[in-house]
């Protein structure tokens, strides 16, 4: 039966590691935009993979009515309200915020009204969730660059790119590959476009496909579960702010995201993966396998 593990690359380990002397700028500031009241677990969950993967600083950003339900642990995590559009370019004046996260509980609409003010930043950006939704809305894809994300899954990644989704269901001598899809699409959009699934296939512009294929002896099925895709989100969005490129990012950010669901197996919610990170990483640094 063949394997489907991978192996982290020199530069992945040696981007994950830390060096003696550096201080906490030194591995980016991650911005996780959040949603309105009772919204806000998703955004959480983000922030803490984002933390556990190495950003120096996560600030998390829901509107002020949403504040107080962001108020318990991590202490680590920083507050800040952002009410509108222009809340959120004042925040982003800041220029040691390195990477944007929208998308987790942000809600379709506030995702929206943000955007602009998100796509003139000039940040690397993951876009997940509720903002894939309202990029398919916002009217193309003008801003995208391949310093951004995107995160969908099949039903999301069929609203943003149809005609593509339709190939990729169709019957018959027409029909479209994963990898073509990604790929595709990732022309299309001029962004990085991680298309989620068991094979979870990266489209990097005009370079090689990245494939995180969890199959065979690499399966990890009890990812399947709510949140598990928003801390898949924050590792990318931690990994671009600590100074992988965006496509390369989204690979190891898969990578790990597997390897925490077949470290923690059955009965695993999303809340487990940031925790086990730790051990994840460590392992990550001294060897070259996907443990």
């Amino acid at each position: 039966m063949p394997s489907c593990r991978g192996r982290f690359d020199d530069l992945a380990r040696a981007l994950l590691d830390k060096a003696p002397r550096a201080h906490k700028f030194d591995h980016g500031h991650v911005l996780v935009i959040a949603g309105g009241p009772g919204q806000g677990g998703a955004a959480r969950l983000a922030a803490r993979a984002a933390l556990r993967v190495g950003a120096g600083l996560v600030t998390i950003a829901p509107p002020s009515t949403a504040m107080g339900e962001h108020a318990a642990a991590p202490d680590a995590l920083m507050r800040r309200p952002v009410d509108g559009p222009q809340d959120l370019v004042g925040l982003l004046r800041d220029p040691r915020i390195s990477t944007v996260l929208i998308g987790p509980g942000c809600g379709i609409e506030r995702a929206l009204s943000l955007l602009p003010a998100v796509l003139q930043a000039g940040r690397k950006t993951v876009f997940d969730a509720d903002a894939l939704t309202a990029l398919s809305r916002h009217g193309g894809f003008q801003g995208l660059t391949q310093d951004h994300v995107l995160t969908p899954h099949l039903g999301e990644f069929a609203r943003l790119f149809p005609d593509l989704a339709r190939l990729l269901t169709a019957d018959g001598p027409d029909t479209l590959s994963r990898v073509d899809a990604a790929r595709t699409a990732s022309l299309r959009a001029g962004a990085v476009v991680l298309l989620k699934g068991a094979d979870t296939v990266i489209g990097r512009g005009g370079l090689p496909v990245r494939i995180q294929a969890s199959c065979y002896d690499a399966a990890a099925p009890w990812l399947g579960t709510a949140g598990s895709g928003d801390v898949l989100a924050g590792l990318i969005a931690g990994l671009l702010a600590r100074g992988f490129a965006a496509g390369h990012g989204a690979a190891i950010g898969a990578a790990l995201h597997a390897a925490a669901g077949r470290v923690l197996g059955p009965g695993l919610i999303a809340d487990d993966l940031p925790e086990i990170l730790p051990r994840i990483i460590k392992n990550v640094i001294q060897s070259t396998d996907y443990k």
